[in-house]
């Protein structure tokens, strides 16, 4: 969470992302056109297509067509062109839908995000408007209110949003099993982990417990995926303990994991060094002198011990992982995970976890990745921020939740209602 080693991995990660998806777009542009060329070739008899409207993307000149002898004979050739090539044109010609932007004042609006006003500060925005629904699927069963605020409108603007629920994953980022009795323990006298110090990760494991496992158990086996992220690669016990990307355990290898798990975490000695009595201050720059040598946080050898971070780290006890759950890895990367979830047909997420400025928006399954390619809701009042000189995280939760709510959807756990089609029907 706040100690995220993969942040400046994820960043190469992006950019070769970026790279993929432009030859992607190059070769849909080509099946476009080739498309047309085709659909609006003439009909007469021993005619000879354009040889250019072959070429592929590489520029290499595919089969050569021969001459039609008869308007059957290429009625055939066309329809057996056309049928491999359905599914891009297709896509390709996809016409988008024109949104109508169309801003209503909401009168005497209440409160944003105050079911849980412990772990976030309610929002307060005195201008409001009402949008019409941004995602509208048909057969959708899965109903999220959000909202987002754009200072050239002068306020928050909310809408509707109609989601098919088998279509839409709900992701819970970094939930570190820290200071949970597990045995992953931040280092003492002045290591950090996670929010740093055991009382705040004790806090975060209540808002765990209260707030993000319910809701998790109200949308598992309705939704698509139910999904964690963690730091670091698939090792030997985490993969007896969870389901990947490749594979789910059985219930014995997991009960195997369970228990290498409990002897490495147990068995690491959690102790680092103390803090520095003294320091070397120079005349000129003792205050930069004074940060480079006592910084606010240190997560090297020093205090958090050699092999600390190459511990296998668990999903939190407070949540209730079950064998179907999906463990992300963060050093898989981000193109791995955007497949898995193209794959299972994901086109909607539900972004829980933690920490909101850091892990739940820089690594790989956080919502700077995710938005690029699927409609993300930040489920507001199931993430948590770093909270630093502070003793809630509420107004830093605000804070920054409200600056992503820039350029991204915000909903809540209480905008988030599962309506079943038979349901709907019988209304």
């Amino acid at each position: 969470m706040l100690i995220c080693k993969e942040t400046l991995r994820s960043l190469q990660q992006n950019i070769n992302m970026r790279t993929e998806s432009l030859g992607i777009l190059q070769r849909r542009t080509h099946w476009q056109k080739l498309g047309r060329a085709v659909l609006s070739a003439p009909l007469g008899i021993g005619t000879r297509p354009d040889r250019s409207a072959f070429v592929s993307p590489t520029g290499a000149l595919r089969t050569a067509r021969p001459t039609l002898a008869s308007p059957l004979t290429r009625g055939c050739n066309l329809a057996a062109l056309l049928l491999p090539l359905c599914g891009w044109i297709c896509f390709a010609d996809d016409s988008p839908r024109v949104y109508q932007n169309r801003l209503t004042r909401i009168t005497d609006p209440k409160p944003l995000l105050a079911d849980h006003p412990d772990f976030i500060q309610p929002v307060r925005e005195t201008i409001r408007f009402e949008a019409p629904a941004i995602v509208d699927e048909a057969e959708a069963d899965l109903h999220v209110r959000a909202w987002r605020f754009s200072y050239n409108a002068r306020g928050i603007i909310e809408m509707p949003n109609h989601l098919r629920a088998t279509n839409t994953a709900v992701i819970m980022v970094h939930p570190w099993g820290t200071d949970d009795g597990q045995g992953w323990n931040t280092p003492e006298p002045a290591g950090a982990a996670d929010f740093c110090t055991a009382e705040k990760n004790h806090l975060a494991g209540k808002h765990t417990r209260t707030v993000i496992n319910p809701f998790l158990k109200s949308l598992r086996g309705k939704v698509g995926l139910v999904m964690y992220s963690l730091p670091g690669a698939e090792d030997p016990i985490r993969k007896k303990l969870y389901r990947s990307f490749r594979a789910k355990p059985a219930e014995a290898e997991r009960a195997e994991g369970a228990k290498e798990l409990k002897a490495k975490l147990t068995g690491f000695h959690y102790r680092g060094e103390p803090l520095s009595g003294t320091f070397k201050l120079s005349q000129e720059r003792p205050v930069v002198d004074y940060f480079q040598q006592f910084k606010g946080i240190d997560a090297g050898d020093r205090y958090d011990p050699k092999g600390f971070w190459d511990l296998p780290i668990p999903v939190t006890v407070d949540v209730d992982v079950v064998p179907d759950d999906v463990m992300i890895y963060d050093t898989e990367g981000y193109p791995a995970l955007r497949k898995f979830l193209q794959e299972h047909g994901i086109r909607h997420i539900l972004l829980t976890g933690y920490c909101t400025d850091m892990c739940y928006a820089k690594t790989c399954a956080g919502f700077e990745n995710l938005s690029k390619d699927f409609n993300v809701f930040l489920v507001g009042d199931a993430t948590l921020a770093t909270f630093p000189a502070n003793d809630t995280p509420k107004f830093a939760t605000n804070a920054h939740i409200s600056y992503a709510a820039l350029d991204h959807l915000i909903t809540q756990i209480s905008w988030i209602r599962y309506e079943p089609a038979t349901a709907q029907a019988s209304r």
